[in-house]
């Protein structure tokens, strides 16, 4: 391997460091104040945060395993990270839709939406900057699994889409089901991704885009 590919390989193992990272605190931060306004739409985005910790893990070990030998298949560790990480996105969609339903019952509704404003807009331009420099990477190293990586980063980006739309309608007009709206955008995406996660567990390409 040159020092070019291994610079490549370096850089993209620490893409994938920063993905845990940002995803740590990002889950920490969005679960605390959506569980403070009562931000079912929040709590729930900051949930995704943390399973994306588990499969950012297995990302990393998938890149440090191609870095020693490109040719090399799918490691135990990593189908067990799907695997978990599909179950997770299962049990976060049911668990939203749980959330819903018991919201509408008791009209339920957040004191504010604003620090949905905030964050979703700080994770789309995070999350937009992740999926081109992971891509950049991939493409240079010729790597389809590091390029798939990238591409299935746009669905962080669309469920961040979702908190900023469902938390901007709520902040100006108010509207009471906002909020369970947006909850379930962010559901519709978790069954996405724990589909995608088992699909890939079982050796199939990366459907994400």
């Amino acid at each position: 391997m040159t020092n070019s590919e291994q610079k490549l390989y370096n850089k993209a193992f620490y893409l994938s460091l920063f993905t845990i990272f940002y995803n740590i605190i990002e889950g920490i931060v969005s679960m605390i104040l959506g569980y403070k306004d009562e931000t079912l739409s929040l709590f729930g985005f900051g949930a995704d945060s943390f399973i994306e910790v588990i499969s950012g893990i297995g990302i990393a070990v998938m890149i440090t395993r191609i870095r020693r030998n490109p040719d090399s298949s799918t490691s135990k560790f990593e189908i067990t990270a799907l695997k978990i990480t599909g179950v997770a996105f299962y049990l976060l969609a049911a668990g939203l839709i749980t959330g819903i339903v018991l919201n509408i019952i008791n009209h339920n509704k957040p004191e504010t939406t604003l620090w949905g404003i905030i964050i979703s807009v700080i994770s789309i331009a995070v999350m937009v900057w992740l999926m081109n420099a992971k891509k950049n990477v991939g493409k240079e190293l010729g790597s389809d699994a590091i390029i798939a990586d990238a591409n299935c980063t746009k669905i962080c980006v669309y469920m961040s889409l979702v908190l900023l739309f469902a938390s901007l309608i709520y902040e100006l007009t108010g509207f009471a089901y906002a909020d369970a709206i947006g909850a379930a955008g962010l559901a519709y995406f978790s069954i996405s991704e724990g589909k995608e996660a088992f699909e890939k567990a079982k050796g199939k390409e990366c459907d994400c885009c």
